[in-house]
């Protein structure tokens, strides 16, 4: 069977701030900029994720797109939407910056899906910034 993909998109808002304490504050204010505004920011992210389609699943059928809306509802958005990122305990260890957030978004949902069927995850911050993780491919 010949293999496409379908993307499909989801929304959330949430807020954060730039900042590690392997710097000191001089070297985060010059890292990070006014991202590392002490009270924060806040982005409307727009996630992007692609799923191999045309693809038997086990159930005998092609990716459950309904399936997939549920799956990032569940994991992604009720997770994220109109939190703070910096107090999600993923993020004990490192930065909220958009790179760490598409590979979280990454590992939430590549063990929710059946095997294999995860192709890609966009992550759009703002006009300017957009990240892709495709798990090492």
């Amino acid at each position: 069977m010949a293999q496409a993909s379908v993307t499909r998109r989801y929304r959330f808002c949430a807020a954060h701030r730039l900042h590690t304490d392997h710097l000191s504050p001089e070297d985060n204010l010059a890292v990070f900029g006014k991202c590392n505004n002490p009270n924060g920011h806040g982005h409307n992210y727009v996630v992007l994720v692609t799923v191999k389609s045309g693809v038997q699943t086990s159930n005998g059928g092609e990716m459950d797109l309904d399936r997939l809306d549920r799956t990032v509802a569940a994991q992604v958005v009720s997770r994220f939407d109109h939190h703070d990122l910096n107090q999600d305990p993923a993020f004990a260890e490192c930065t909220t910056t958009g790179e760490n957030l598409v590979l979280l978004i990454w590992d939430l949902l590549v063990k929710c899906l059946p095997s294999r069927q995860l192709k890609k995850v966009g992550l759009i911050e703002t006009r300017d910034n957009y990240f892709e993780y495709a798990g090492g491919h």
